[in-house]
């Protein structure tokens, strides 16, 4: 018999073994192969994006008539300081939610002071001569100034106190104007500070004062900053003309944005319920109170002839020598305030995107008052594009990225609301946030301006322009942009807004726009009861083009971001700026001249890369709208493939300029290249380890920035190359 293990036997049963095991790899390799095609051909290295669709049919669905009708909306609503109306917050997410967004509320208790009560008296001796109003004018066709629960005229982390004292002028309360005060012999131990607004953040303008010894500031809004639009000139005052109402008063926060944002009680660390308190941090400690032209003139009067007059310290009021002081009479500055913990609400929506990554879009949502253009013109702008962005998704759009929107709480006292979220969701945002775009107070004027990271600087000049601009439809927004004084620049981001935690503090590249006044312009009465529904039709956007075309730039560079299958930055302009900068700041010779030259050398070789490196992503985008036929899988493969190795080094090139110990001297401040100035608060400080080192003239904090940045410019580089 037979053999089982005979070889005859064996070769008959191994051959249908043989083929079955051919046949499964056989169909395993094409159900590959198919679905390799299927994800190929859905993917955003596809030539069919949707997206390109998606941006046009967003443009033309932005509606100035519903943005007129959302402003009137917030309007009617009521104040909305900080931590107050949550009824708006609830009606914010509702509305994300009726537009298909995901949305939520996040809550954070937050360290801030409400007023109770404040005065100012010219005195002499203990007679008082004069008691100012600081109050703003109530009119009767401005129904926001005739409210009973108006905001009153105060500063947000402002001190209570009680003082008296002679009074001084220090113009516009600059470091510069206080050491001149200084060099001229005028002591300010005691004294009561008169400053106007303007040319820094107010927050500096009182803890400059408050380091010489000054007991009180007082800051006012001099006619001479409204560009000649002023009653002296023949114009009339709001509400019957185009100039500053007198009474006109500005609040804001006191807060030292430059040393860092945020809860003071929590620095770099989120305000959560239960959440362990420091003392209050980067707060005054001296009362200071806004008050309107009006209430200042008999202040500036009384120092008429005591003291001496810098010529460059003239304002515009009349009968005042803006002399410098200190006055014979006495200044009485009475301030009461209430501090707490008070619940602060941020919104936060989504439309999920086929890839986790994300693009956020920002607006704060509070107030110091109810605000026609700060925040309510930015507020309008995001819920429009909530709805289109909305509408477009339920017609089948879906973005490749996650988009984001945000309704930020707080940001008026001190960037409150986007500060404990950053600090909060840092890890989430470093890994997930591909760019932040703030959508803050999008007009107060006919001039179009943008600060970014240069990273979008490309993306902000190509989508203007494909914008008709709104002052002259035969031109698009860049062209008018273009043919302002300066050209068309992107400026590089300081502080003042929602963007801060992002940008320099977590590395995520960001961007800010608005259109804000200019020469010629009628009068913004910022942060007084007159940036009002009535201004904005009446002297401001009357028709809301220019909200729309804010929505229409913003909404476009979010569908490009979220939707393009390359990131859409580009790294020349980066390099290119970094490179203009820092040949400015080391252009005179000095102890560390080698060393210097290394990081020019370094920053030529980046901008020798970065051109490579953005012909590289220019080609990689022409290849990207090839429709490649589902047999050239293998080609689409590798195209994915090359995509997003790319993408990943756009995505984290910011976060290579991320220093974990932060600025000398104010470590909340992570960037290396970008920060605000500590002299201003608001302005873009590029390299500011460098420039500050050379200010104080110190040669090892010197060493050690151009060691840093040289270090970081050469890890950008490399990899690029």
């Amino acid at each position: 018999m037979t053999s089982e293990h005979t070889p005859l036997l064996q070769a008959v049963e191994q051959t249908p073994r043989l083929t079955q095991k051919i046949a499964f790899y056989i169909g395993t390799g094409i159900i590959a192969i198919v679905v390799l095609c299927v994800v190929l051909s859905g993917s955003s290295s596809n030539g069919d994006l949707g997206y390109i669709q998606a941006r046009d049919d967003l443009v033309d669905a932005i509606s100035s008539k519903r943005i007129g009708e959302l402003t009137k909306k917030i309007y009617l609503d009521g104040p909305h300081l900080a931590g107050q109306n949550e009824k708006l917050a609830l009606w914010t997410k509702d509305k994300f939610e009726e537009y298909g967004w995901e949305a939520e509320v996040e809550t954070y208790d937050i360290w801030l002071n409400r007023p109770v009560d404040h005065s100012v008296a010219l005195l002499d001796g203990d007679k008082i001569i004069h008691e100012l109003s600081l109050e703003e004018d109530r009119l009767e066709v401005d129904e926001t100034t005739t409210r009973s629960d108006r905001v009153p005229t105060f500063h947000g982390y402002s001190a209570s106190g009680n003082v008296t004292g002679q009074l001084v002028y220090a113009n516009f309360g600059r470091k510069r104007d206080y050491d001149q005060l200084v060099a001229r012999g005028i002591d300010l131990k005691n004294k009561v500070v008169i400053v106007r607004y303007g040319g820094l953040f107010r927050g500096l303008k009182v803890k400059f004062a408050e380091e010489l010894g000054a007991s009180a500031v007082l800051i006012y809004s001099d006619p001479a900053e409204d560009n000649g639009i002023t009653e002296k000139n023949g114009y009339e005052a709001y509400p019957y003309g185009p100039a500053r109402n007198p009474s006109s008063v500005q609040r804001g926060s006191v807060q030292d944005l430059a040393f860092h944002p945020g809860d003071p009680t929590t620095p770099g660390r989120p305000s959560v319920p239960g959440a362990d308190r420091d003392e209050p941090d980067g707060i005054v400690s001296i009362p200071s109170i806004p008050i309107s032209y009006r209430d200042a003139l008999p202040l500036l009067k009384s120092l008429n002839g005591h003291g001496p007059i810098f010529g460059e310290w003239q304002g515009d009021l009349t009968d005042v020598d803006y002399a410098t002081g200190p006055s014979d009479l006495l200044v009485n500055v009475y301030n009461e305030q209430v501090y707490d913990f008070i619940p602060n609400r941020n919104v936060i929506a989504r439309i999920k995107g086929e890839i986790d990554e994300e693009v956020v879009i920002g607006n704060h949502r509070d107030a110091w008052i109810i605000g026609g253009a700060d925040p309510n013109s930015g507020s309008v702008v995001t819920l429009e594009l909530a709805r289109v962005f909305g509408e477009l998704h339920k017609r089948g759009w879906k973005p490749y990225r996650t988009l984001v929107l945000a309704s930020w709480d707080g940001e008026e006292y001190g960037l409150l609301g986007s500060t404990e979220h950053g600090e909060d969701h840092a890890e989430h945002i470093k890994k997930k946030a591909l760019a932040y775009l703030n959508c803050d107070m999008c007009f107060s004027g006919s001039r179009f301006g943008s600060e970014a990271s240069p990273l979008l600087s490309k993306i902000i000049y190509e989508v203007t322009k494909g914008i008709s601009n709104p002052f002259n439809e035969t031109q698009s927004v860049f062209e008018g942009w273009d043919a302002q004084r300066g050209g068309a620049v992107t400026g590089y981001l300081g502080s003042g807004s929602d963007y801060t935690v992002f940008q320099d503090y977590l590395g995520v590249p960001s961007l800010d726009m608005s259109y804000a006044a200019q020469a010629g312009d009628n009068v913004y009465h910022y942060h007084s009861n007159y940036d009002s529904y009535y201004w904005m039709t009446h002297f401001g956007d009357v028709d809301f083009k220019a909200h729309s075309a804010i929505a229409k730039i913003i909404g476009s560079i979010a569908i490009e971001l979220v939707g393009s299958p390359v990131i859409g930055f580009s790294v020349e302009y980066y390099a290119a700026g970094i490179k203009r900068v820092l040949e400015d700041l080391l252009s005179n010779p000095n102890e560390l001249s080698h060393e210097s030259d290394a990081l020019l050398d370094v920053a030529d070789e980046l901008v020798k890369n970065s051109k490579n490196f953005d012909a590289q992503l220019d080609q990689l985008r022409e290849d990207a709208k090839t429709d490649l036929p589902w047999y050239k899988f293998w080609q689409k493969y590798l195209l994915r493939r090359r995509i997003a190795a790319a993408n990943l080094k756009l995505f984290y090139l910011e976060r290579e300029f991320i220093y974990d110990e932060g600025l000398d001297g104010r470590n909340w401040y992570k960037h290396m290249l970008f920060a605000p100035s500590r002299y201003t608060g608001y302005a873009g400080q590029v390299a500011p380890g460098i420039a500050e080192a050379l200010e104080d003239h110190d040669v090892e904090k010197l060493s050690k920035w151009i060691s840093i940045i040289q270090g970081a410019i050469s890890r950008v580089s490399n990899i690029i190359e």
